[in-house]
């Protein structure tokens, strides 16, 4: 690869290092930088944006309306690296007499309200109905316009594959063109862009480094299983306050799970962070070993001897955007039975909050669709008010988005990759695991609360509503009042 991840300063971000708190032990404890600049630098963004949809096409057999038209970007800078992918056409009947009520709502969520009405007409199998919502969704959908056409240009592509039984194939080929076109750069740029405009992902990471290091408090020798999906962003913050540990700095091991699926580029990639990983430690005097373990992607597989886990080691496991992964069923029970049977003395876990869990048939899969459309409205709707509306960094992740919604509504539920659960789902399965919830201190807390305000207004940190307090574990990060991210610690 041409690209190296290159070190920068620790001193790179005194304006925020200036908003923390005054007391040395807790800096020590839990450092406030940016989360992965010290491994990351050059933030640059792409000089242009692709003006052709990563996705396959929708094309009627009308020209695009005016608003599709409007808002689709014309520079072709990008163009000439997706004209190969395979982009099968959505071709659909016109529909002119079809009632216009949506388009005018005065709520502006028209995209909701079509996508719904489809849904419906989907679980009541009314097929004429279906063809006449898919041709309005249609003519108003664009993959460069704003959230409403967004949503349906994603949910579109959705729907017309299960309507197609065409699911799986296209998911595949989605992956393996996201694969091809992913380079190290690109990675780098969209990691970096995500954490400096929103906090989806480092809010965990600064809740689960306190936690740890406060679980390693005293210890000498370190070990972290990292099951995530982050690139390891998270530790150099966490390396940083272990060498800034008033006792003696401890040794600590990181071995970190990674999803291959056969794909070379993650491999390399890997290589490239833990080289790096390796020099920061040693600019920050951290002894310390790096080590990739690849697996095929189910977590409930994973042979557990290849952890290498040792008894004179204080264990931590980290599961940040993964435990979803493994499919329903029993594969998650299993994999939370095994990582107990490791006996780590923490347990940090972040995860989407949502049901996302689309039924075969009827109603339950109307009930997952609306949850869906609600959560990934969220999700869009943050990245628009985040990020610039062509912004190269925010198609990569709206186009994860949109393999995501191909997986949930037109996959097999077995081999999905994609389903969430929400919080009080996921404590249950770790109570019945044996595992007891351990609440963040306030110390991390006040953490946490520092990080969100170097973001623009509407991120705030909340905590469970409920009663029970085994269930109501954890804290939440929320979008405009709606909780979007969970994270939690666990002990034995």
């Amino acid at each position: 690869m041409d690209t190296l991840f290159r070190l920068v300063s620790l001193q790179s971000d005194q304006s925020y290092n200036s908003s923390r708190t005054s007391s040395s032990s807790r800096s020590s404890k839990h450092p406030q930088q940016p989360e992965c600049y010290e491994l990351f630098m050059d933030e640059d963004d792409f000089s242009s944006s692709s003006s052709r949809n990563f996705f396959p096409g929708y094309q009627s057999q009308q020209q695009p309306s005016s608003a599709t038209a409007s808002t689709t970007p014309t520079n072709t800078s990008a163009t000439s690296h997706t004209t190969h992918l395979s982009r099968p056409e959505i071709v659909l009947e016109s529909s002119p007499d079809l009632n216009m009520e949506f388009i005018s709502s005065t709520s502006g969520k028209w995209a909701r309200d079509l996508l719904l009405e489809c849904a419906r007409a989907v679980a009541d199998k009314n097929s004429a109905r279906v063809q006449q919502l898919m041709w309005m969704l249609n003519e108003l959908a664009s993959p460069y316009g704003d959230t409403e056409q967004k949503l349906a240009s994603y949910f579109l592509q959705a729907l017309f594959c299960r309507m197609t039984d065409s699911g799986e194939r296209c998911y595949r080929t989605l992956m393996s063109a996201s694969e091809k076109m992913c380079s190290f750069e690109s990675t780098r740029k969209m990691v970096l862009k995500f954490q400096e405009v929103s906090p989806w992902t480092t809010f965990g990471h600064v809740a689960c480094n306190g936690a740890i290091l406060e679980a390693f408090e005293g210890e000498s020798k370190l070990h972290i299983v990292d099951i995530s999906n982050t690139y390891c962003t998270q530790w150099p913050t966490l390396l940083e306050a272990l060498a800034t540990r008033n006792d003696d700095t401890p040794h600590l091991r990181l071995t970190t799970l990674v999803a291959t699926r056969g794909a070379g580029t993650v491999h390399k990639v890997m290589k490239e962070i833990g080289s790096r990983m390796e020099k920061f430690a040693r600019l920050m005097g951290v002894p310390f070993k790096f080590n990739v373990l690849h697996h095929a992607g189910d977590l409930s597989n994973l042979n557990l001897d290849d952890l290498d886990i040792r008894e004179d080691e204080a264990l931590a496991v980290n599961c940040v955007g993964t435990l979803h992964t493994v499919p329903f069923g029993g594969g998650r029970d299993t994999v939370l039975a095994d990582i107990r049977r490791l006996r780590p003395k923490i347990v940090t876990i972040v995860e989407d909050e949502a049901d996302l869990d689309v039924g075969a048939d009827g109603p339950h899969f109307l009930t997952g669709f609306q949850e869906c459309v609600r959560w990934f409205s969220l999700y869009l709707e943050s990245l628009d008010e985040s990020f610039p509306r062509t912004n190269n960094e925010r198609l990569m992740l709206e186009r994860a988005a949109g393999r995501a919604l191909v997986d949930l509504i037109a996959c097999p539920q077995t081999d999905s990759d994609e389903r969430r659960e929400t919080a009080v789902r996921w404590s249950r399965r770790l109570l019945e695991a044996g595992f007891t919830a351990a609440p963040f201190s306030s110390d991390v807390a006040d953490d946490v609360r520092a990080l969100l305000r170097r973001y623009q207004e509407g991120w705030s940190m909340t905590s469970p509503a409920g009663s029970d307090a085994d269930t109501d574990a954890g804290i939440f990060l929320a979008w405009k009042d709606q909780p979007v991210v969970w994270t939690s610690a666990w002990k034995l």
